[in-house]
């Protein structure tokens, strides 16, 4: 299995292991995960357990993402893993999300010669939250972009300020799933928290394309 040391985490005493990728702040004890359930501790030592694993991949419209005032009418190689810091109860990709889907190796070298090869304007990391992936979003991103090829994340947000403002340089344009303005809707729902989203949008704002998506669900 390929799998990578992760970055944002702290060791802890008795080999424990707190990550710091995300608001949750996993405290991971000795072989257990986190929430994300692809962050796993070996031995005092967190590691991303989906680096390289695709779970889902397709060439799109990119309006699909859905983007609509970035390069419409273009196509956008769409990459997914699996692993989400959320668990909605009304996910609508859950059997990616929350379940163990097969998954196939691809380095990040293959999926930039494979977006050439489509004739696709970048790369979309989407599906699953590319936020718990992040080691490999990043290390794809940044090929990406000395290809001069797009990269964008559809994202739920949830990502802790200092790691995605290292990952913002290579990101041309963000699809953020703003569940609700209520926060116990994210506490009832989501398993998550509300303004840590709403910050991570201001952060982005300014500084690449964004656009804000909200479900709405029947009842």
């Amino acid at each position: 299995m390929n799998r990578r040391e992760a970055e944002y985490y702290r060791k802890e005493e008795n080999n424990q292991v707190k990550c710091l990728l995300c608001p949750h702040a996993c405290n991971i004890s000795e072989t257990d995960n986190g929430i994300c359930g692809v962050r796993r501790n070996d031995n005092g030592v967190l590691y991303s357990e989906n680096y390289a694993r695709i779970s889902s991949i397709g060439v799109d419209p990119i309006e699909k993402k859905p983007l609509y005032h970035f390069f419409p009418g273009q196509k956008i190689l769409s990459i997914g893993t699996t692993g989400c810091n959320f668990s909605c109860s009304f996910c609508q990709n859950w059997r990616i999300s929350q379940e163990k889907p097969e998954l196939k190796e691809m380095k990040p070298e293959e999926i930039i010669e494979l977006a050439k090869k489509k004739n696709a304007i970048g790369i979309a990391y989407t599906y699953s939250e590319p936020s718990v992936w992040f080691e490999y979003v990043k290390d794809t991103a940044r090929l990406a972009a000395e290809e001069d090829l797009k990269n964008v994340i559809v994202s739920n947000g949830f990502i802790n300020q200092e790691p995605l403002k290292e990952l913002l340089p290579y990101i041309d344009a963000a699809n953020i799933d703003l569940k609700s303005m209520k926060n116990k809707f994210y506490h009832k729902y989501c398993n998550g928290q509300k303004e840590p989203v709403i910050k991570n949008i201001k952060l982005m704002y300014g500084n690449l394309h964004v656009e804000i998506t909200t479900l709405l669900i029947t009842g």
